[in-house]
């Protein structure tokens, strides 16, 4: 027999609309591929920046979403998708536990870190190599770290490395930053934080580990690049070399949305294209979260998303 809702994905957006969903009555069900629902927020030190909550733990806010919908009966199955039959009338999921069929989906997929795609990042990658300062950063508590990105999650992740390593260097390809201006007034009021502007890393070097980053500065003007911070050691082919124990990186995300990309429209990022209604370019098929497009993809974003689409959802299967 069908469930009324299946939502894919246990983040923010999934256990918001689990809750919405199952206060309206609806028979459903929450397919999680990790044992423990939370989404990235798992992985943050430290939210700030939800209302009523300033400076709840990361994990402890996944937990609290996750027992808020089990303990209102919601139920939960681990297993990992391999694939999304959304359309006609009964939707399926294929997983590794078997086929789930029920007359609405809600794809709360979420994203995952973007990569820098350069040599050494992939053969590092555990070792030295990190998109998560807050699962990583006590590795290098006394040890010289650096940061690559210019937006929120870059200057939160130098900030907490700050804490315990004896430097932090924060990369970034432009000559300001992205991030929100609290945020930046604290990192540059910090001792051991250095900005290195416009620069990008080319390659990361090592042999057992991280030992360096190879970067290129981004500027054309030679006498700018003259001005370069005293860290980097200029090499003979124009590029410059930082030494560092590790280096976390924090370009930006890309939504895991591959399995669907055929089915429901797409914009060219892959993020899928809904409203505040969340419903897709497919009936009975609804998006919430990281993978829907939207100019502010935030924890109370998600939450909201999840809530419209139980909503929206919920009102389908009336008529």
């Amino acid at each position: 027999m069908a469930y009324d809702l299946i939502i894919v994905g246990a983040g923010p957006a999934g256990m918001s609309a689990a809750v919405y969903g199952k206060r309206a009555g609806l028979d459903l069900l929450v397919i999680e591929k990790n044992p423990m629902g939370g989404g990235q927020v798992l992985n943050t030190y430290e939210v700030d920046n939800y209302l009523g909550l300033p400076g709840i733990n990361g994990f402890d806010m996944g937990m609290a979403f996750q027992k808020h919908a089990k303990d209102l009966g919601v139920q939960f199955v681990t297993a990992t998708v391999s694939e999304l039959k959304l359309a006609g009338e009964i939707k399926e999921v294929v997983t590794n536990k078997g086929t789930y069929e029920a007359k609405t989906v809600i794809l709360a997929l979420g994203a995952h870190h973007a990569h820098l795609e350069v040599p050494g990042e992939e053969k590092f990658a555990g070792k030295g190599v990190s998109y998560c300062a807050t699962c990583d950063g006590a590795f290098y508590r006394g040890k010289v770290a650096a940061v690559v990105g210019g937006g929120d999650v870059a200057v939160e992740d130098a900030i907490y490395l700050a804490r315990f390593c004896e430097k932090v260097y924060l990369i970034h390809r432009r000559d300001s930053l992205r991030a929100a201006k609290s945020l930046q007034d604290k990192l540059f009021a910090l001792e051991n934080v250095e900005v290195i502007w416009n620069h990008v890393v080319e390659e990361i070097k090592g042999e057992m580990s991280v030992q360096s980053l190879a970067l290129r500065s981004t500027l054309e003007d030679a006498a700018q690049k003259q001005e370069q911070q005293t860290a980097l050691i200029a090499n003979e082919d124009g590029a410059s070399e930082l030494v560092v124990d590790g280096v976390f990186i924090a370009v930006g995300i890309k939504p895991d949305t591959d399995m669907v990309r055929e089915q429901v429209e797409c914009n060219s990022a892959g993020y899928v294209i809904a409203g505040e209604d969340c419903k897709t370019s497919l009936e009975g098929v609804y998006v919430a979260g990281d993978a829907r497009q939207k100019p502010l993809r935030q924890i109370i974003t998600a939450v909201s998303d999840g809530a419209n689409a139980a909503t929206y959802a919920s009102l389908y299967l009336m008529k």
